[in-house]
């Protein structure tokens, strides 16, 4: 079994639950996915499946290489692939098309995306320093303050908290349960934020699933 879906975030609603709370709602399309490849033990030294997110709009014009990359599983060229673990190689096999039936209501996922992109921000913002007093002639403000000694190490050490691009990076949410699941429209309703901004793609796997590369 494929254990997991690639996605984009469609964006965000809410719901209210029996006692009138609201529940912030993310809203995914989850595939359709086909199977581009399968990685097998012998051949690549783990077990996992090469997905292909097919969308309306497909490679306007892929390269030849791309071309007989995706040859064998008789689908047309796709922008994103991903690999994500298979808990039971044998009944799976390339061209298979994965959807979003694979999730539970009730089930809890993970989810992995790449978030926003800030630019560049300094300590208050992007490592929440607290700064200095905001009265008139302290002269520090939102500064970062010492970032170490003069005489020994003589040196910034490595890892210092400061200023720097912030945002973009790879964030994965643990934990995110699956309110409901539209199989017509491949859309997975999950409750709470996944990182990236409308339209960004995202990794969805099942969260009691372990990677053969982890044991």
């Amino acid at each position: 079994m494929v254990e997991g879906l690639i996605g984009k975030k469609i964006g965000m609603t809410q719901q209210f639950d029996d006692a009138g709370n609201v529940i912030p709602i993310t809203i995914l399309k989850a595939g359709p996915c086909t199977v581009i490849q399968m990685k097998t033990v012998e051949k690549d030294g783990y077990v996992a499946v090469q997905l292909g997110f097919v969308e309306e709009r497909g490679v306007r014009k892929p390269l030849k290489p791309q071309i007989g990359h995706f040859k064998r599983s008789g689908v047309p060229v796709v922008r994103k692939l991903q690999e994500v673990g298979c808990s039971d190689p044998a009944a799976v096999k390339e061209g298979d098309q994965i959807l979003v039936d694979i999730f539970e209501v009730g089930e809890t996922i993970h989810v992995v995306g790449t978030s926003k992109g800030k630019g560049f921000a300094g300590v208050v913002k992007r490592h929440h320093f607290a700064g200095g007093g905001a009265s008139h002639g302290s002269m520090f403000h939102r500064a970062p303050g010492s970032i170490g000694a003069s005489s020994y190490p003589s040196r910034v050490v490595k890892g210092m908290r400061m200023g720097g691009h912030m945002g973009d990076e790879r964030v994965t949410v643990r934990k995110l349960k699956v309110v409901a699941t539209d199989k017509d429209n491949n859309l997975l309703l999950v409750k709470g934020a996944v990182p990236g901004a409308k339209g960004g793609y995202v990794l969805i796997k099942k969260g009691t699933f372990v990677s053969p590369r982890a044991k």
